[in-house]
């Protein structure tokens, strides 16, 4: 499978598009669109490769993986896949907003399908690995391709950093714990592809991570 990377301006969200060249189909992981200019490059992309999208992922439920899901509902009618754990973040977008002093009209997220870890979504003939990394939220998971040797992490682990843990759900001690357990374990090689920020391998946060060597 390949990837397209799209940078939107809430909190340097990485969004990305997974996409099988062969089938065409696609899945927007963590939209986080926030201006008609945004939502236009990701419809544009979609257009231009002659994607169909069937889907979309979510990482975790914080507002910046989710404000583009309504443009996206509204305009592709594809279902929401997220982890339970982050239920009840989904009905407190409007919180969120308020929290962080956001004022761009904001709606609460459904999940329509759960996922949890061990789960192979499909995507054309290509699939990723649901993998459980609870510990910046409850319902945080990671998404593996062991095929395209890729790993998009969430707001789990950063070049060089990890996620926040002092917002609600969060658990500093269970965040290590997961990124030591379930993303560690990975191949050295293994892309790491962040929700924030460049991108960066297994091996090297191994290596030079200073919250995890």
């Amino acid at each position: 499978m390949q990837v397209a990377i799209f940078q939107f301006s809430l909190f340097g969200i990485n969004t990305y598009l997974v996409f099988d060249p062969d089938t065409k189909e696609c899945a927007v992981i963590d939209p986080g669109m926030s201006s008609p200019e945004e939502e236009k490059a990701i419809e544009n992309f979609i257009a231009e490769k002659g994607l169909t999208l069937t889907q979309i992922i979510n990482t975790h439920l914080h507002i910046d993986h989710v404000a583009g899901i309504p443009y996206l509902q509204k305009n592709f009618n594809v279902p929401v896949l997220g982890h339970e754990g982050d239920k009840i973040m989904g009905h407190r977008i409007d919180q969120q907003a308020k929290m962080f002093g956001l004022e761009f009209p904001v709606q609460n997220i459904e999940i329509s399908e759960y996922i949890e870890a061990g789960d192979k979504i499909k995507i054309g003939n290509g699939e990723l690995e649901v993998i459980a990394v609870p510990g910046h939220s409850k319902g945080s998971i990671a998404l593996y391709d062991p095929q395209g040797g890729f790993l998009i992490s969430g707001d789990a682990l950063f070049k060089g950093s990890i996620g926040r843990t002092d917002l609600p759900g969060g658990n500093y001690r269970e965040l290590i714990e997961s990124i030591n357990k379930f993303l560690l374990s990975l191949p050295d090689e293994t892309i790491v592809l962040p929700g924030h920020g460049p991108s960066s391998t297994i091996g090297e946060e191994k290596r030079t991570n200073p919250f995890l060597v």
